[in-house]
């Protein structure tokens, strides 16, 4: 007899519990359908006929579908061009952002010395300032070292203007883990850059992740500089290249779309393959 009165409040929480896990996960679907929702149209835009894309009414699936515009984007020896310098930019800028936000990092988390402060004030207040401002400035100063039209230019640009968010994001990591993690590994005969490489890199593998994800994404995306610096049509990366397919003589609309999915895979390649490491808690196994 009295079995039964306990078990209905806990059957009361247990549908409450489902409940509430149902309409999370309704929300969660209802979002992710808002942010897929134009990567949606922009696959299906691709799939049609240009002519049909400025079709009105719009229609949200093909009304004639083309399957061959992704070869015609793929075997376009500009769009090849293109995606080469965006690769090769991206890539280089993030290992060059990389290079000296840890060891800048990683000194400013964990010793003291004059003008620590003041530094990490500088390299904030370098965050406030945006490419668009300063692309004047920044085309005469590469126009004064011969460098316009070059990747350099743009390596050394995006670097810079991701190096402030690499730094200051790994020097709250390392400045959370407790130092007694490095003093134990120097009671076993590390020293301080093996310290650095063995123990402290692996406990700080969110962050870089991190960083590396922004450093690539944001040089992956940036358009006004390089439109600014870059003059030969070859040279350009994608975000400036593939305006060429939208022109006042021709619209190529099926082709800019298509251009447009590929431009998103290798970010999304990206993030697939370190995603993992996102996850997992700053100082996992560093206590046995």
């Amino acid at each position: 007899m009295s079995t039964a009165p306990a078990l209905a409040p806990a059957a009361r929480a247990d549908r409450q519990q489902r409940r509430r896990r149902f309409g999370l996960a309704a929300l969660g679907a209802a979002v992710a359908l808002v942010f897929l929702a134009p990567y949606s149209v922009m696959v299906m835009s691709s799939l049609r006929t240009s002519v049909d894309v400025k079709t009105s009414p719009p229609s949200f699936v093909p009304r004639e579908w083309q399957l061959s515009t992704y070869a015609q984007v793929l075997t376009d020896e500009r769009f090849l061009n293109w995606l080469k310098t965006s690769l090769l930019v991206a890539t280089a800028s993030t290992v060059v952002v990389m290079a000296v936000a840890i060891p800048a990092a990683y000194m400013t988390a964990r010793f003291r010395f004059p003008g620590r402060t003041p530094f990490l004030l500088l390299v904030l207040v370098t965050q406030m300032f945006s490419p668009t401002a300063l692309v004047v400035g920044l085309y005469r100063q590469f126009f004064e070292l011969n460098l316009i039209n070059t990747y350099a230019a743009l390596i050394i640009t995006n670097a810079a203007f991701n190096l402030a968010f690499g730094v200051w994001i790994l020097h709250g990591f390392f400045s959370s883990i407790p130092k007694e993690v490095e003093e134990a590994a120097q009671l076993d005969g590390s020293n301080r850059l093996q310290t650095l490489w063995r123990v402290m890199l692996p406990l700080t593998k969110p962050g870089l992740v991190t960083a590396t994800i922004f450093t690539f994404i944001a040089a992956w995306n940036e358009y006004i500089v390089a439109l600014t610096l870059m003059i030969d049509d070859s040279r350009k990366p994608l975000t400036v290249g593939m305006r060429a397919y939208i022109t006042g003589y021709e619209q190529n609309w099926d082709q800019l779309f298509a251009a447009s999915v590929i431009a998103v895979v290798p970010v999304v390649i990206l993030f697939a393959m370190i995603e993992k490491h996102l996850i997992g808690g700053l100082t996992a196994g560093s206590v046995k």
